[in-house]
């Protein structure tokens, strides 16, 4: 096989990257490991950031977001058994955020794809990517039982922390950085309506809690617990408790309770490999980079990235200059460190330390009442959450 751009993996940055590229009049293959049931149903982001909402939208892929999807103008901080809301446009010249999860944003791209684009291979799992330093790399991948090679102009590694496309990268060019934290989530999807209009995220003695929402029928909760907490050991009466205990607020609101549905736990770290680029190989979002989930930076990132990818490739292919190209590790990593702290400051601001003394917990509760009382503190925190814009 041979193409312009080979992209391994079909998660939601390789897909998006595809539709651009189709936009655009390039030609590239997808090739995703899992079967496009799995790719459709697992798990993983719901908050979209206003540029995300505005590249779908751009790309075609907007239609069921806007119809489906909710909008929310702002987030509450609860601490000190008080909340206190954060509102989005009126600090950010109108930006705001939307529920949408991750699972729909693939399905409407699959769909497209499928309909409108060029191959998308399900089943077909990279193996190695080879002359990332030559003008003609490959991947070699395995799919319906045979050894295939896909020769590209461009490789670009759409997947994720546990692929194989950053190995394409010597390890004496590669830079990594990471932060593992000492607790982690667990989450629950439950078949009740939420308890709240907008998110809320609560800082309490016992551990943060987040309080979202999938459709106004599930909610979605997390508590944070040890990192090494085993699922099972939290039956379902003594999630609710736990949240219920956490989410405590003087004044009139009731968690609302309903069956569970999905219970997991999801490991809390940061991570960046440096650069993103070699030669004609281009890494995009959780292979290049991972953030705690706490600032909803995840899936913007990646989308992000392939939004300044997708830009300087069609600049390549319609003026045979490099220039973008050359500069996407640089443009992205600035956007990637800045996410970064932002994640790491809501984690550390809102989660309780296993060794943390009374002092840090003062300190905690310090800047959160900033937050809460200072208009200045309020508004950076509202423009890193709605996202910075991509230019």
């Amino acid at each position: 096989m041979r193409t312009t751009v080979g992209i391994i993996g079909g998660g939601p940055a390789g897909l998006l990257l595809a539709r651009l590229l189709d936009r655009a009049g390039i030609e590239s293959v997808v090739l995703e490991h899992r079967d496009r049931a799995y790719v459709e149903q697992r798990q993983r982001a719901g908050i979209l950031e206003q540029g995300t909402m505005d590249a779908l939208r751009a790309c075609g892929a907007g239609e069921r977001m806007d119809r489906e999807g909710l909008v929310h103008h702002g987030i509450e901080l609860r601490f000190d058994r008080r909340g206190h809301r954060i509102d989005f446009p009126s600090l950010t010249g109108g930006r705001g955020v939307m529920v949408y999860a991750q699972t729909e944003v693939v399905k409407d791209l699959v769909a497209l794809r499928l309909a409108e684009g060029g191959p998308l291979l399900f089943e077909a799992e990279a193996v190695a990517v080879e002359g990332t330093e030559t003008g003609e790399p490959l991947i070699r991948f395995r799919h319906e039982g045979r050894e295939e090679t896909l020769s590209c102009e461009v490789v670009i590694g759409c997947d994720g922390f546990h692929g194989i496309a950053r190995q394409g990268i010597p390890r004496s060019v590669r830079r990594t950085y990471e932060r593992v934290y000492p607790y982690g989530w667990l989450g629950i999807l439950a078949d009740v309506p939420p308890s709240c209009e907008e998110l809320i995220y609560a800082h309490s003695p016992r551990g943060f809690a987040l309080h979202s929402m999938r459709t106004p029928e599930i909610s979605r909760l997390y508590l944070q617990v040890p990192s090494d907490t085993d699922p099972d050991d939290w039956p379902d009466e003594r999630i609710w408790d736990e949240l219920d205990a956490r989410f405590a607020v003087d004044g009139d609101w009731e968690l609302r309770r309903g069956p569970i549905t999905q219970k997991s736990v999801t490991p809390m770290r940061s991570w960046v490999t440096e650069p993103m680029r070699h030669g004609r190989l281009f890494l995009a979002g959780d292979a290049a980079h991972i953030v705690p989930p706490t600032g909803a930076k995840g899936l913007n990132l990646a989308i992000a990235d392939v939004c300044v990818l997708a830009r300087a490739l069609e600049h390549w292919r319609s003026t045979g200059s490099e220039d973008l190209l050359d500069a996407y590790s640089d443009t992205c990593l600035r956007r990637v460190w800045r996410a970064e702290h932002f994640s790491y400051f809501m984690t550390t601001a809102l989660h309780t330390d296993p060794g943390q003394s009374a002092f840090d917990g003062k300190l905690q509760l310090a800047q959160l009442h900033r937050i809460a009382d200072s208009t200045a503190a309020a508004t950076e925190l509202a423009e890193n959450y709605t996202g910075i814009p991509l230019g």
